[in-house]
């Protein structure tokens, strides 16, 4: 590994001193580790991209109902659809920095309104029917958000495809990894034929979430992660491997759910170090 200008380090470890990069810590500890590789001049717009991110994920969970969840995700498509006309930012923490970054045309309002879009499906129980809509999902929200992050990081079009690609594995991990966590709401989000396949419906998981069979079928989807990332194509421009970092992360996850490990808890030393020691690289 090639050694690194010491400020270069400094300045990527170094967190950025505002209320955006408070929340962000607070909400999204694995992105924000990752946001802390990106240039200094762009970091601001994928810690506000996370920010938002956050927002739209816990739309349904922050609403009594799916209708209360689809106002929640329409407040925030008129929140970018302002921004975008170059109206006043909403009086919001997280609003005011996606306006500046929108403003300052480091992120897409096409990619917002994207990700906004795609979590919809979120707001009816049992709505992930098959498998083909949760790679959809995944695609457009996890993998949504490494590919607007990429494209603040300047890549390409077909850069962008492969960020997707590799968020979407992090959103595979996470899914899995919430698993009892969503169980203890009330939720499955996993797809409903790949439940019955298993011999599993949503109602059970729910009610067993540590049961032999969801073990078997947690196992089962961790390893087919790891095979989709083993297939990847993962060399990046270092300016952008913030938006990759991510799927390091996944591997991990993955390695942990495949051998059957599904206990979740919070991030280790050796998460943050594999994070790092990638990032320092260039390389996932």
């Amino acid at each position: 590994m090639h050694a690194l200008p010491v400020p270069v380090i400094c300045d990527v470890m170094t967190p950025p001193p505002t209320d955006l990069a408070g929340f962000v810590r607070a909400h999204d500890p694995d992105r924000f580790l990752c946001a802390l590789f990106a240039p200094a001049e762009r970091r601001a717009a994928v810690l506000a991209l996370t920010a938002f991110n956050h927002e739209l994920a816990r739309a349904r969970e922050a609403a009594s109902n799916p209708i209360a969840a689809l106002i929640r995700l329409q407040w925030w498509r008129e929140a970018v659809e302002e921004a975008q006309t170059g109206k006043p930012p909403r009086r919001h923490e997280v609003a005011a920095p996606l306006h500046a970054a929108i403003a300052a045309g480091t992120l897409d309002p096409a990619d917002l309104m994207t990700l906004v879009d795609a979590r919809e499906i979120e707001a009816e129980e049992g709505a992930i029917a098959t498998e083909p809509d949760f790679v959809t999902w995944l695609r457009g929200t996890a993998g949504g958000w490494s590919a607007a992050a990429g494209r603040a990081l300047g890549t390409s079009a077909e850069a962008r495809e492969v960020l997707r690609a590799l968020g979407a594995a992090y959103g595979l991990a996470g899914v899995l990894r919430a698993v009892p966590a969503q169980a203890a709401r009330g939720r499955c989000l996993l797809p409903r034929d790949r439940l019955a396949a298993a011999g599993l419906s949503a109602d059970a998981v729910i009610a067993a979430p540590g049961a032999p069979e969801v073990v078997a079928l947690l196992r089962a989807l961790a390893a087919e992660g790891l095979e989709a990332l083993a297939g990847a194509r993962r060399d990046m421009p270092r300016t952008a491997i913030a938006a990759a970092l991510p799927a390091v992360l996944a591997r991990r996850d993955f390695v942990r759910l495949a051998n059957g490990r599904t206990e979740v808890g919070p991030r280790g030393l050796g998460d943050r170090l594999a994070v790092t020691v990638a990032g320092l690289r260039g390389r996932v």
